[in-house]
């Protein structure tokens, strides 16, 4: 299959900085999003060294014999000892987290994606929106539980409050998994600055439009604005299809990644 894609990164109408990250391999092998915290600078520093050490270990390992879910167990265990290490070296941040989701292109056609923290992974095919991975915040855990309905999530208090994230002691390994794509699927990493704003069935009714990705990115962007931009917003849309492309039309269709 084919990989189309584009990505976009927003600060939002309330904040004064950008503490997300997100990168997109030029050939489409794999995809980072990284939601910081931690204050201005903090957040940004922890989004930024994630983003870099998952890149680096991916670009690194890729052609070695390492199985894909140990792979991507590994780069984000090297980003969590990235953070934890500038904390170390600079006090100041001592607090700075970060949660990202990572999908990675390396066994034939079949996708693996890691995650910690709540930024997301969906998979639109067709008309169905499916929210492939689980969100670790408090108020996720409640819903599995079946001590809370998602409705009554929306509002709750600690809906932020993160169960995991990377840049602490205490961070075991992110949850991997497999992911099941054909022909068509279209894909979507973010930061929850977009679904904080957008409902799923409006976050699915912008990627089946026939528009391209960077459209459709730009137009989940606007869209999270539009319903207030409380949050910094990232997304990388993915479009995969078995038609012929050639390569200027892949590259007009990239992201580029942020430099924050």
């Amino acid at each position: 299959m084919k990989r189309l894609f584009s990505g976009l990164s927003d600060p939002g109408l309330l904040r004064t900085s950008n503490q997300d990250s997100h990168y997109a391999d030029p050939e489409g092998r794999f995809f980072i999003v990284a939601d910081g915290m931690g204050g201005h600078a903090g957040g940004q520093e922890a989004s930024r060294l994630a983003t870099m050490a998952i890149r680096s270990h991916l670009e690194t390992s890729w052609h070695s014999q390492l199985a894909s879910a140990t792979l991507l167990e590994q780069a984000c265990a090297a980003a969590n000892t990235a953070i934890l290490q500038d904390q170390y070296e600079h006090p100041e941040r001592a607090d700075m987290g970060t949660t990202t989701v990572v999908l990675i292109f390396r066994d034939a056609d079949m996708p693996w994606c890691a995650h910690v923290g709540d930024s997301r992974l969906y998979c639109l095919r067709g008309k169905q929106l499916q929210q492939v991975t689980e969100d670790h915040t408090w108020v996720a855990s409640a819903i599995r539980a079946g001590e809370m309905s998602a409705s009554e999530s929306k509002q709750h208090p600690w809906r932020h409050v993160l169960s995991q994230c990377l840049g602490r002691e205490d961070f075991t390994q992110a949850e991997v998994q497999r992911v099941a794509v054909g022909a068509g699927d279209r894909l979507l990493l973010c930061s929850d600055g977009l679904t904080e704003e957008l409902p799923d069935q409006i976050i699915g009714a912008y990627l089946e439009s026939d528009r391209g990705c960077e459209a459709i990115a730009a137009g989940l962007v606007k869209g999270a604005k539009q319903r207030g931009g409380r949050d910094n917003i990232t997304v990388i849309v993915i479009a995969l299809t078995e038609m012929f492309e050639s390569s200027s039309v892949l590259e007009s269709q990239s992201g580029s990644p942020s430099r924050r």
